[in-house]
């Protein structure tokens, strides 16, 4: 039986703030209360926030630790014991590891192969092993526009701690990339690829589409249910897209890329999800709609590091300032993704809570984490 008492605190409760204390004992909060006394053994805050752990969604993070340069393969385990640890040193207590599955071997240098179950298996058995801080679940992104997704998806089941499949379609001309000249200046920088290169990339991925793309999708969908995970929809561009999400049962659309698809979104009671890099930036870097227009419309439910870690606490305080409420902008990154997933142990500092919970100093705009516990065991 451990015991940790922060005190002297404004802690974010679901609905308000209040200034006092919160006591964790044997991985779960067991009494918050009012007050500015710091009790013998307690750890002053000094009015710092304490809040949930953050709950990530969607980040491509551990990618840039498989491969730090072009064509640099890192060692898996270092790999993920730097993103593990990446993750609990800004506040996110809880992530859903992005695993692209869909492998493209036709288009030889802007392909790429499998490599999901091999990475979820080391993954997974890590977190068996008690070696990571944090708590990670499986994010299958199951990439409609590919040759091999049945297959790879078939090699996941039950007990894969899958959280999330979400619907991925990175066809030229459509979603993300309808502005072809946005997709040419993001391929042929990443890849390298010459004009004609660029050109036959663009036709053989369209190819795929028409071929495989209706069967990919309700593979997804019906995998999806066999895993027991949420089903996410991924850049919807508008109200059609979107009422085929709905249809779906999509609980949460990621990125949709206007204003129309976001209202529709809210009309079909699908959650936004945007990237809080969008957010701090001021607009996306495809050059779709800014998260900063649709928080302002209200219609921005959840924020996403995306590829950014550190951008995931300092977008939802830059939602706080936007909105004037605290609770509301700090949900965008707790209570919000954990309702979604279906995890209600966590993510609201409230009694019997899971004690994930992080303390967090005002630096400008943003934020700087001062404390990270997860399960009531600091890691940060």
């Amino acid at each position: 039986m451990t015991e940790t008492l922060l005190a002297n605190a404004r802690i974010v409760l679901p609905d308000e703030m209040i200034h006092g204390q919160i006591r964790m004992m044997d991985g779960r909060i067991t009494d918050i209360s009012e007050g500015k006394t710091v009790p013998q053994g307690a750890i002053d805050c000094d009015g710092d926030l304490v809040m949930p752990g953050m709950i990530e969604l969607h980040t491509d993070n551990i990618e840039r630790h498989l491969e730090p340069r072009p064509k640099v393969n890192w060692p898996h385990q270092a790999a993920i014991l730097a993103h593990d640890a990446e993750l609990a040193s800004v506040g996110i207590t809880t992530v859903f590891d992005a695993l692209r599955v869909g492998s493209v071997f036709t288009s030889t240098r802007a392909g790429y192969g499998e490599y999901a179950r091999s990475l979820a298996d080391e993954i997974l058995d890590m977190r068996a092993r008690k070696q990571l801080r944090i708590s990670h679940f499986l994010h299958l992104r199951a990439e409609v526009c590919s040759e091999t997704l049945v297959e790879e998806m078939a090699k996941f089941g039950p007990d894969d701690r899958i959280g999330i499949v979400s619907l991925m379609d990175h066809t030229p001309g459509q979603r993300q990339f309808r502005d072809i000249d946005k997709l040419r200046d993001y391929v042929m920088g990443k890849r390298g690829l010459s004009e004609s290169e660029f050109e036959e990339h663009v036709s053989s991925q369209q190819a795929l589409r028409a071929r495989y793309g209706e069967k990919h999708e309700a593979t997804a969908v019906a995998e999806a249910r066999r895993f027991g995970a949420v089903l996410a929809s991924h850049d919807d561009t508008d109200s059609a897209q979107v009422a085929t999400s709905a249809q779906h049962g999509v609980t949460f659309a990621e990125f949709p890329t206007t204003v129309e698809a976001a209202k529709a979104c809210q009309d079909k009671n699908i959650k936004v999800m945007m990237g809080a890099p969008n957010l701090i930036r001021g607009g996306s870097h495809s050059g779709n709609v800014a998260a900063a227009d649709l928080a302002a419309a209200d219609l921005l439910d959840i924020l996403s590091s995306d590829y950014v870690p550190s951008a995931l606490l300092s977008g939802a305080l830059m939602l706080c300032d936007l909105w004037g409420d605290i609770p509301r902008g700090i949900a965008t990154v707790t209570s919000t993704p954990a309702a979604v997933t279906g995890r209600g142990d966590r993510g609201r500092l409230v009694a019997g809570a899971r004690a994930d919970v992080i303390r967090v100093a005002r630096v400008g705009a943003g934020g700087a984490t001062r404390g990270v516990w997860v399960e009531g065991r600091r890691v940060g």
